[in-house]
């Protein structure tokens, strides 16, 4: 089994040593960094780099500069996805956005874990598991959402919350680590 397969598996990959991984980040980095320096007032050359970037995206969607992931291919976002500036997404798993989600700046999304053990974690083991973020979510400022992470819809994660944990729709949540504060009423949703 390659260490890609180990990895889309989730199960301990080499993500530190293997070169086909780190081919495809080198190649990623480079488009990141492209797309970084563009001038901002591209906005049709910029939002054709960055569809070029991810596995899949809406027609509608905007992120600022300075933006950084993996590999790409492992990111989609839906319809009217607005990410702001300085987020980072560890993309060695799938990170799924739904519609009409609004990210606030300085967020990160990982789904890179390591062994707590440190020989194996020396050796540049990791494991990835998926990020899943539904639709009409709001995500505050200087949020981190760790690896296997799924966020449900109607959601409002505040500002320096760590979501280490599942949070069910139709709620705000807060804090490190984050948990839900209050239940979001159905009639707020039309």
């Amino acid at each position: 089994m390659t260490e890609k397969e180990k990895r889309d598996n989730q199960e301990l990959y080499d993500a530190n040593y293997n070169k086909e991984l780190l081919d495809e980040m080198k190649k990623t980095k480079d488009l990141c960094f492209k797309y970084n320096n563009m001038e901002p007032s591209k906005i049709k050359e910029r939002t054709e780099l960055i569809k070029s970037m991810l596995g899949k995206t809406g027609e509608n969607i905007r992120i600022e500069s300075n933006f950084q992931c993996d590999y790409g291919y492992n990111i989609s976002v839906g319809e009217n996805f607005y990410m702001n500036h300085n987020c980072v997404i560890l993309d060695g798993a799938k990170v799924e956005f739904g519609d009409n989600v609004f990210i606030a700046p300085n967020c990160g999304f990982y789904t890179a874990g390591h062994p707590i053990d440190f020989e194996r974690r020396n050796k540049g083991l990791e494991y990835a598991k998926p990020i899943k973020v539904g639709n009409n979510v709001w995500i505050g400022g200087n949020v981190v959402v760790l690896p296997g992470i799924t966020i449900g819809d109607n959601v409002v994660i505040g500002a320096g919350s760590i979501v280490t944990k599942d949070i069910p729709s139709n709620v705000v949540a807060v804090g490190n680590p984050c948990r839900v504060i209050k239940e979001i009423p159905e009639k707020n949703f039309l």
